[in-house]
């Protein structure tokens, strides 16, 4: 049964890095937005949540979209689900953060991937890196706070993107 875990979150950590290392350069019209506006339009369609995301360089070169998707789900418990859309070449993910001024939550890569097999609260990877997500217990419904990613390359350099959100 430990094999098969062991499998499972190596098998996991290859596909987030192949995914999160396969960016395309961004357009350079866009400047420092790390949103284009014809992604927000569309992603809201699909009843999903785009973030104008807070990159802190003004590169266009490292440009960040995700989506955060607060869709009620047929299972028990609180969740929200995120999708990394749009990352700079050579970046991976590698922390995920809760900060609201009741709690703060931060998980790596590798602890998310652990979640995501044993159902813990905090941010989960599935076993196979198709989900991603956040679990919470009822006691932190209606908070207010921030939802971060850091991303890095092999170099050490890192990328932030931050969203304001209130927890469903």
């Amino acid at each position: 049964m430990i094999k098969k875990n062991v499998v499972y979150l190596t098998a996991a950590l290859c596909v987030l890095l192949l995914v999160s290392a396969c960016g395309a350069k961004a357009n350079s019209e866009t400047g420092a937005n790390t949103n284009p506006p014809e992604a927000n339009q569309e992603s809201t369609a699909d009843n999903g949540d785009t973030a104008s995301g807070e990159d802190e360089s003004s590169n266009a070169d490292e440009e960040i979209l995700m989506i955060i998707d607060q869709t009620p789900k047929p299972i028990e418990g609180n969740s929200f689900d995120f999708i990394v859309n749009k990352l700079p070449e050579g970046y991976a993910l590698a922390e995920m953060q809760w900060i609201s001024d009741k709690s703060q939550v931060k998980n790596t890569v590798q602890e998310a991937v652990e979640h995501g097999g044993n159902g813990e609260d905090g941010f989960y990877i599935s076993g196979d890196g198709q989900f991603m997500g956040f679990f919470y217990p009822d006691s932190m419904k209606g908070e207010e706070g921030q939802v971060i990613f850091i991303f890095r390359n092999e170099h050490g350099k890192e990328l932030t993107w931050k969203k304001s959100i209130s927890l469903l």
